[in-house]
């Protein structure tokens, strides 16, 4: 079995300071970063996943900003990982990230990321994922409080595997 980390959205605007800051983000980053070491100790595939909005009018993530800068942090523990940038929930709509993962021989996935209900959510359930066996990481995900993450991972966890990334 050949393994991807895919790590959404760890973008600056959702960081304290930026447009849109989340519920734990910190604490999400450090196990992010934790899991990212622990990829790569497993030989496993990379993927950074980037938002960009279509439009210069949206409240973050507007092209070309600071805040849609992937965290430094996360770009200095991954260096070499491909970045897919994507405008939809779903990071395999209309983005390389299916071509990547085939090109690697990738049969199970590991998810990080921003926005467990929403672009978390959307990347574990899409239709392109089902090829595959998916894991969210529950101590690598967040999103606006601690509820609506709490919701999200208990919805995904009818179609998915939910844990620690340890």
């Amino acid at each position: 079995m050949s393994t991807a980390l895919i790590v959404i959205d760890v973008q600056n605007d959702y960081f304290p300071g930026g447009a849109f800051p989340l519920w734990n983000a910190e604490s999400t980053l450090d196990a992010t970063l934790a899991a990212i070491t622990g990829a790569k100790e497993r030989g496993e595939f990379i993927v950074l996943v980037q938002h960009v909005s279509a439009s210069s009018e949206a409240g973050f993530f507007k092209p070309g900003s600071v805040g849609t800068d992937i965290h430094p942090r996360i770009l200095a523990a991954a260096p070499d990982a491909p970045v897919v940038v994507k405008q939809f929930a779903d990071s395999f709509h209309q983005t390389s990230l299916a071509g990547l993962l085939t090109e690697a021989g990738t049969t199970h996935l590991r998810i990080a990321g921003m926005m467990t209900q929403n672009c978390v959510a959307f990347t574990a359930v899409s239709p392109e994922a089902a090829r595959y066996r998916v894991s969210v990481l529950s101590d690598c995900t967040t999103t606006v409080d601690e509820a609506v993450h709490g919701f999200a991972l208990h919805a995904l966890s009818t179609r998915v595997e939910i844990g620690p990334a340890a």
